[in-house]
């Protein structure tokens, strides 16, 4: 059964080409480490809620822009062994990310249903 990695984020909206830059390198690497299917997806309509929302869950400012992004693997098992090997690729050493990650969400999801 396929397995998700799922993150939002809060990204400065005047680094979007720099975000998207980043993100570009960072799929080549969890594509080579088994990786399926990438897709980082640019807030345009992002509403505020009466109890919470996106932007309240990153402490998005004014300023940035909502970023919901998600790694599609094989299995967990594929996901467990492509992590393990990401951590320890060197280009991942030298990875700055364009926006604060102490405020990134992200967790892993056994996927319910695909259509």
């Amino acid at each position: 059964m396929p397995f998700t990695d799922g993150m939002v984020a809060a990204v400065p909206t005047t680094k979007k080409e720099e975000y998207l830059s980043h993100a570009r390198k960072m799929a080549a690497v969890f594509k080579e480490h088994g990786a399926l299917k990438i897709s980082e997806n640019w807030g345009e309509d992002v509403p505020d809620g009466k109890l919470t929302d996106f932007k309240r869950a990153v402490q998005a400012t004014p300023d940035e822009t909502v970023v919901l992004g998600w790694i599609t693997w094989a299995d967990k098992a594929a996901r467990d062994a492509g992590w393990e090997k990401i951590m320890q690729d060197p280009r991942m050493k030298d990875t700055k990310m364009p926006f604060d990650g102490k405020r990134m969400i992200y967790a892993g999801f056994a996927n319910l249903m695909e259509m």
